[in-house]
């Protein structure tokens, strides 16, 4: 089985951020969003992948040969940003007739991805929301076959929200249904995934739902925020250093990554620390720190601060991105 990751989107929520690094590779529990996804992936026994770039694209394949050297990767360009559908569509001659695990480069969910492997059936993972207005959704008969996939109902007739995950046994099918959706609306601008699902189910495809037990939304700094607390939780954290920090109290869960120097400082709970950065009479908590930032002299909380930032003086909420530099002191006599 192949795995297809699309990364190439520009993450405008997540801006300053996504300005200068992709969101696929912002940090999240001491990793990446992206390093997650690949992680679980590999776990389950996947060794082939094809990432879908774009925007900032040079930076995902340089992470991805750097970090995964074992692996049989290809990177395809979308050049053109016409919706996930018709990223999927540009990977049919890699893919062939092969089964394929389609997995968001912002999804990260808890499920047995092994178990969803041996089900005979095209699989795809659902949770339950309040308001499936802005989803995929699916409705479901009684035995957990899918009947018909609707794309942002304005009148759901489910709660079963798509959550990004997509196993597909029958490829040519569904290469075969993209390519009809994207010549017959060629002034279309937007090619949702949804819509080729649905036209398989109608040519006879079989497709059940499994459910996520967790779904980790890192769609904006709020809810990544909290993506990041309940990640340090499930990991447990991880601090690089042997030796302990000068004056320093460390509250887990917390990530500090290798070559950091923290001096007379209150670090945690729920932070992620970049490597090689430099924090010197903070006080941090619920916060994701970048690398190669410099902090003096500083109160955050619920903040995202990205690499290569200087912070100096004293606040409580930021979202800063990279390659920046700002002092809070203000004037002094």
């Amino acid at each position: 089985m192949k795995a297809i990751i699309p990364v190439a989107g520009a993450g405008t929520k997540l801006r300053p951020h996504t300005y200068t690094q992709p969101k696929a590779l912002i940090p999240l529990a001491g990793k990446t969003i992206l390093s997650i996804i690949v992680d679980q992936l590999r776990e389950a026994g996947i060794t082939e992948f094809i990432f879908i770039i774009g925007y900032l694209g040079e930076k995902i394949q340089d992470y991805v040969e750097k970090n995964y050297p074992e692996l049989n990767c290809h990177f395809i360009n979308q050049n053109d940003r016409l919706g996930t559908g018709h990223a999927v569509e540009l990977t049919k001659e890699i893919v062939g007739n092969d089964e394929v695990l389609i997995v968001l480069g912002d999804t990260i969910a808890e499920y047995d991805l092994k178990q969803i492997m041996e089900e005979p059936y095209s699989m795809l993972g659902v949770k339950k929301v309040d308001d499936p207005r802005n989803f995929g959704v699916a409705e479901v008969d009684e035995n957990g076959f899918i009947n018909r996939l609707v794309e942002k109902p304005a009148i759901p007739k489910s709660n079963m929200a798509l959550v990004g995950i997509y196993k597909i046994k029958e490829s040519a099918v569904l290469y075969s249904c993209l390519t009809k959706i994207i010549q017959t609306n060629e002034d279309q601008q937007d090619f949702n995934l949804t819509d080729a699902l649905e036209c398989m189910i109608q040519q006879g495809a079989k497709f059940k739902i499994f459910k996520v037990l967790n779904w980790f939304d890192c769609g904006k700094k709020e809810t990544l925020l909290e993506s990041n607390a309940i990640l340090l939780k499930k990991f447990g954290g991880n601090i690089a250093e042997i030796n302990p920090f000068q004056n320093t109290i460390i509250i887990p869960p917390v990530s500090i990554g290798e070559g950091c120097v923290i001096k007379n400082s209150v670090i945690g709970p729920n932070v992620a620390i970049g490597e090689y950065t430099t924090i010197n009479h903070g006080i941090i908590k619920d916060s994701i720190i970048g690398a190669y930032s410099n902090l003096f002299e500083i109160v955050l909380n619920n903040s995202l601060i990205g690499n290569d930032a200087e912070v100096k003086g004293v606040s409580r909420n930021l979202n800063i991105g990279d390659n920046t530099a700002i002092d809070l002191g203000g004037s002094r006599s």
